[in-house]
């Protein structure tokens, strides 16, 4: 006879996966001898044994019992069928670990190739990581809302990344993100980036997603929208009134 120490070294588990075997109606508990202890026959170590076995090969402990006592025949199809269910959640977890591995390179898993190509343009003129990232974000939230417009808008954009005006004032929006609201240097940004609305005049919603994600980052793009917004007013009430 066996104490419940002797039965999981027999078994190679611990004295706590025995006790939460009986817990679960896995392996009968034997009553107190005379002198206080549970005592253990060798059926039970065999029984723990293939208990072990079919828990470490994956069977659920749930289904354990019914194998136990299942004849050949049923023992066979029941293992046939968890191994499918196993083969199933091993493709499940095959692309999982695809679907990470292509979060490594995020944008490329949620966005055309079309865009991740502007992106890395914009790194490649030395636009910051910060500004990518909110620009990436932007493109994100302007395919959600409206897919169909996004071959009109990669354009557009590519045209701006071939002028040198537009691609100056990229450069010099990237590094405002992290300049103070009360910064000099942004007055003379804000006259450019007025010109640069009055010239183009750029309506685009995607173009608002972009400002809109900076702005929320930074104080002094805050100022900048407010005072744009407010000049843009400003026409628009000079227009209506003439």
């Amino acid at each position: 006879m066996l104490t419940i120490g002797q039965l999981a070294n027999a078994a190679g588990v611990t004295v706590r996966t025995v006790r939460h075997y009986h817990q679960v109606g896995l392996l009968p508990e034997p009553e107190r001898d005379a002198s206080g202890y549970r005592r253990y026959s060798a059926q039970a170590a065999v029984d723990l044994i293939r208990i072990r076995t079919l828990a470490d090969a994956g069977v659920p402990l749930s289904r354990i019992d019914a194998l136990l006592r299942a004849r050949p025949d049923e023992f066979a199809a029941a293992i046939a069928t968890i191994d499918a269910e196993l083969r199933g959640k091993v493709d499940q977890l095959t692309e999982h670990r695809r679907r990470i591995a292509a979060l490594e390179s995020g944008e490329r898993l949620v966005l055309p190739p079309e865009v991740v190509a502007l992106l890395d343009r914009m790194r490649e003129l030395g636009v910051g990581e910060q500004r990518v990232q909110l620009e990436r974000d932007a493109w994100i939230l302007a395919q959600a809302l409206d897919p169909d417009s996004l071959p009109r808008r990669i354009r557009d954009k590519l045209a701006g990344l071939a002028d040198p005006e537009t691609i100056r004032l990229y450069l010099a929006c990237d590094a405002a993100v992290d300049w103070a609201p009360d910064d000099p240097r942004l007055d003379r940004l804000i006259e450019d980036l007025d010109a640069w609305e009055i010239k183009y005049k750029n309506n685009d919603e995607g173009v608002r997603l972009v400002v809109s994600r900076i702005s929320e980052a930074s104080p002094a793009w805050q100022r900048i929208v407010r005072t744009l917004a407010h000049r843009a007013e400003q026409r628009r009430k000079a227009l209506t009134s003439r």
